[in-house]
């Protein structure tokens, strides 16, 4: 296996986990704006090694699965420390579903590419904009300087679950006859 730019800049990014979690429980005053770099460091290096293996074309099996798994990672991982942080249902709720949702939709695009159909259950526009607003909350959320800004991720982090339910429905219904057939 050869390693490229592109897959270092994913590999890198799993790496950030253990110390965007550490960032988070430091005791100190600037520990969130750390843990909320280290998140948008993440976020901006899966944008660049995407556009960089598309570009140079070096797209590789290994960064193909190793991409997505690193965002679900990195993106779990921060949807549980703001439940944990806020400690209340109105915003653990919005994350578990999210968290429900990748693990239901990753098993879906498995099992759809199992029986030969993946391209029925490929990313769609609205799955990106459930990204940007899920982002922008995780973002916010993170940092919370004030109590504006963590009524805007709260409102981002909602925006983002019924996204999240819609997006997971149009994938359902778009493998229904695949996944109910007899």
């Amino acid at each position: 296996m050869q390693l490229n730019i592109p897959t270092w800049l994913t590999m890198f990014r799993v790496v950030m986990i253990p110390f965007f979690v550490l960032a988070f429980y430091l005791p100190f005053q600037w520990a969130p704006l750390s843990c909320t770099l280290i998140f948008v460091l993440a976020a901006v290096t899966d944008w660049f090694d995407g556009f960089l293996a598309r570009r140079w074309k070096q797209t590789t099996r290994f960064g193909a699965f190793l991409d997505p798994v690193a965002d679900k990672v990195m993106v779990a991982t921060a949807l549980v420390l703001v439940a944990e942080h806020f400690h209340s249902w109105w915003i653990t709720l919005p994350a578990a579903t999210m968290i429900a949702r990748e693990i239901i939709i990753s098993a879906l695009r498995e099992w759809m590419a199992e029986i030969g159909k993946r391209s029925s259950v490929a990313v769609s526009w609205i799955g990106k904009v459930k990204t940007t607003a899920q982002m922008l909350a995780l973002v916010t959320l993170l940092c919370r300087p004030d109590d504006v800004v963590s009524a805007i991720g709260i409102a981002s982090l909602y925006v983002a679950a019924v996204l999240t339910f819609w997006s997971m429905f149009q994938y359902l219904y778009a493998a229904r006859h695949d996944l109910f057939k007899q």
